[in-house]
């Protein structure tokens, strides 16, 4: 809505992993908001792709389409163009400079990330295009679809800004839809059966599915690289997650593997939208760009059902029946916590000093200053985020977040918060 009522407004690309409701949410964005929707998927209609053999031209372009379907209709202003699934048609996006010159139609173009970082494309008309990278629901969304209102999420936030602590019951309450949230991930077909149906019933297996289409997508994007190499860190994302220090090392992908034979993997799998990488900060001070090492870094899966759909049976088994999430060194909850913050428009930094004496899971910024934040699985010490904060060689922290199971609270050094209260962090670190 923010794009259409822009006056010079450019042809948008909704970018984006597989299944996580870019064309469900475009087709019904269209049938609100136009008179008059042409609606392409150069998939499903591979005809499609040769609308563009006479030239890059709009008129060309629109007397192509009518060709093959003569009852759409073309009316200036009122009429938007959804080409779908662009990754198997380059020379769509090479045409998008057209259309925002001559400006009669609005256009939105969608497709996977695998596909529109990797296929060959002609030009990607730089100027003349803005791009949208859609994420699978985050937990706000999912509070969505279980029916509660943004007067519900406002209440959330003005606790968190008056450090006021929540009932027991909003602590119960959320705390168990975010365990919810957790097993299902934010996959949108996932999220609907479980609401649809009351129950986990089916989700597991539709988790499953996704984690093997993404295999695929491996298979048929990876253009260039070892498609082998990339199917194996993939596969061991969860195995670096329940090592201590979550620490990516190319030791423990294959026996005798070296980094130069895995370049450009993991930078693939984080530009097709499967893993967040989380860089080491060679020192926790501001800026964070710049300030941090390439070679050192650990992984997480975008989508935290998807890490948990990715565990053996038996681990899958205690986590639906006990709910024991603070397993694997924490790594659920991390992993959770850095999808939410990437959600938020956050870039994922840590650190570790050479000692080990200090490592924090997280670092964030508000408008001066440097925040660490601190995921903790079980209620222990917080040695390193207090020398962070007390110390003078850390100037640029000046106070912390920690993520637990608690309430909210203060203690005049870092801000306790409960887990699910994450996806309010940006708009809560704006009011301090």
């Amino acid at each position: 809505m923010k794009w259409k009522s822009a006056n010079d407004r450019k042809p948008l690309i909704v970018k984006g992993a597989r299944q996580i409701g870019k064309t469900f949410s475009i087709n019904a964005f269209a049938r609100s908001n136009y008179q008059n929707v042409v609606s392409i998927n150069f998939i499903l209609e591979k005809k499609y792709q040769r609308i563009f053999n006479d030239g890059y031209d709009v008129d060309s372009i629109v007397k192509n389409i009518s060709f093959f379907n003569p009852s759409f209709k073309f009316v200036p202003g009122q009429t938007l163009i959804f080409f779908d699934e662009i990754q198997a048609c380059p020379d769509c996006a090479t045409s998008l400079k057209s259309f925002q010159i001559d400006g009669r139609f609005d256009v939105i173009c969608s497709g996977s990330l695998m596909g529109i970082n990797y296929q060959e494309i002609e030009s990607n008309s730089v100027g003349y295009k803005e791009d949208y990278e859609m994420h699978s629901l985050d937990f706000e969304e999912f509070l969505w679809a279980k029916g509660y209102s943004e007067a519900t999420i406002n209440e959330l936030l003005v606790k968190m800004e008056n450090v006021i602590p929540l009932s027991s019951i909003e602590m119960d309450v959320f705390s168990n839809l975010f365990c919810d949230y957790m097993m299902l991930g934010g996959m949108p077909a996932v999220v609907n059966s479980y609401v649809t149906k009351g129950n986990f019933s089916g989700t597991l297996k539709m988790q499953q599915q996704l984690l093997a289409d993404y295999e695929e997508d491996i298979t048929k994007y990876a253009q260039g690289l070892d498609k082998g190499r990339i199917k194996n860190i993939y596969s061991h994302i969860s195995v670096f997650l329940a090592q201590e220090n979550k620490k990516f090392q190319i030791s423990k992908v294959s026996h005798g593997a070296r980094s130069r034979e895995y370049a450009g993997v993991v930078e693939w799998l984080a530009d097709a939208g499967i893993v967040n990488v989380c860089y080491c900060l060679e020192q926790p001070s501001l800026p964070l760009r710049g300030n941090y090492n390439p070679r050192s870094f650990k992984l997480y899966y975008r989508d935290t059902g998807l890490l948990i759909a990715s565990l053996d049976e038996e681990a899958q088994q205690d986590l639906r029946a006990n709910r024991n999430f603070g397993t694997y060194k924490g790594a659920i909850y991390e992993n959770i916590i850095a999808d939410m913050l990437v959600k938020q428009g956050y870039e994922l930094y840590y650190y570790k000093n050479e000692k080990s004496t200090v490592e924090m899971d997280f670092f964030v910024r508000d408008a001066d200053s440097l925040v660490p934040v601190e995921v903790k699985a079980k209620d222990g010490a917080t040695a390193s985020l207090n020398n962070l904060i007390k110390s003078e060689a850390y100037p640029d922290v000046k106070y912390g977040i920690k993520f637990c199971h608690k309430n909210i609270g203060y203690n005049g050094q870092f801000f306790t918060l409960p887990y699910f209260l994450t996806f309010l962090l940006r708009r809560f670190l704006k009011m301090l």
